[in-house]
C-alpha cells in the first residue's frame, strides 16, 4: 500500500509547467497523454485499494464494537457475582473480561490504523483526480495551440512559395516569354499551312470551272453544242421507244 501511495504522490507532485514546456518543444501532447494514462491507472488502483481498506475498516469496527459490548456485559456480571458472593463465577468472568478487553483494544488499534490509511487513500485519490483534471485541461488547450501553430506554419510556407515565385529574375521571365512566343509562332505557322491547303483546293476547283465555261462557249461558237444536244435528244428518243416495246 505504501508503494501505491508513493507512486500517487509522485504523480501529484509532477511539475505541470515542465510537462507543458516539453510538449511545446516536441510540438506534441504525447507527454501529457502518457501522464493521463498513468494517472488513470493509478486512480483505478487507488479506488480498488480504498474499497478493500474501507471494507476492512468496517469489519474492524464491527469486531471492536462486538468485543466492547461483550466486555461491558462481563464487567456488569462481575459486579453482580461479587454482590452475590459468587467469587468463583466472578473470577471466571474477570478472566473472560480480560480477554475481551484485550481483543477490544487490539481491534480498536487496527480499526484506527486502517481508518487513517483509508483516509490517506481517499485524500490521495481526490488530489490526483484534481491534478488529472488540470492536466486534461492543459492537454485540450495545448492541442489548440499546436493546431494553431501548424496552421500558421502552413500559411508561412504558402507565403514563402509566393515570395519564391515573385523573386524570379528578368532572365527567367524572358525565357518564359520566348517559350510562349515560340508556341504561338508554331500555332500560327500550322494555321497558315492549313489555310494554304484550303486556298489551293479552292483555286483548283475555281480554275476547273472557268475552263469548263470557256469550252462550252467555244462549242456554241462552233455549233458543236447544238449537235451534241441533237445527239442526246435522239438517244433519249430511242431509249424511250425501246422501253415502250
Amino acid at each position: 500500500m505504501a508503494s501505491l501511495l508513493e507512486k500517487t504522490q509522485t504523480l501529484i507532485s509532477a511539475n505541470l509547467h515542465a510537462m507543458v514546456d516539453r510538449a511545446l518543444e516536441a510540438n506534441s501532447v504525447a507527454v501529457l497523454k502518457q501522464y493521463i494514462r498513468d494517472a488513470e491507472t493509478n486512480l483505478d488502483e487507488l479506488e480498488d485499494a480504498a474499497a478493500t481498506v474501507g471494507g476492512e475498516v468496517k469489519t474492524l469496527e464491527r469486531k471492536y464494537q462486538q468485543y466492547k459490548k461483550e466486555a461491558d456485559r462481563l464487567d456488569r456480571n462481575i459486579d453482580t457475582f461479587l454482590m452475590q458472593g459468587k467469587t468463583d463465577l466472578a473470577r471466571a468472568a474477570q478472566n473472560e473480561l480480560n480477554t475481551a478487553r484485550n481483543l477490544q483494544e487490539r481491534y480498536h488499534t487496527q480499526w484506527v490504523q486502517q481508518q487513517r490509511e483509508y483516509e490517506s487513500l481517499t485524500n490521495a485519490r481526490l488530489k490526483l483526480q484534481a491534478k488529472l483534471n488540470s492536466i486534461r485541461q492543459e492537454q485540450r488547450e495545448l492541442e489548440a495551440v499546436i493546431a494553431l501553430a501548424q496552421s500558421k506554419e502552413k500559411t508561412v510556407e504558402a507565403i514563402k512559395k509566393v515570395d519564391d515565385v515573385a523573386g524570379i529574375g528578368d532572365s527567367d521571365i524572358a525565357r518564359l516569354r520566348e517559350n510562349i512566343y515560340a508556341r504561338l509562332d508554331r500555332a500560327s505557322a500550322q494555321s497558315e499551312m492549313y489555310a494554304g491547303r484550303l486556298d489551293n483546293q479552292m483555286d483548283e476547283v475555281l480554275g476547273k470551272a472557268e475552263i469548263d465555261l470557256q469550252l462550252e462557249e467555244r462549242k456554241r461558237r462552233l455549233g458543236l453544242a447544238e449537235a451534241e444536244a441533237a445527239v442526246e435528244e435522239e438517244a433519249e428518243s430511242m431509249g424511250q421507244t425501246a422501253a415502250d416495246e
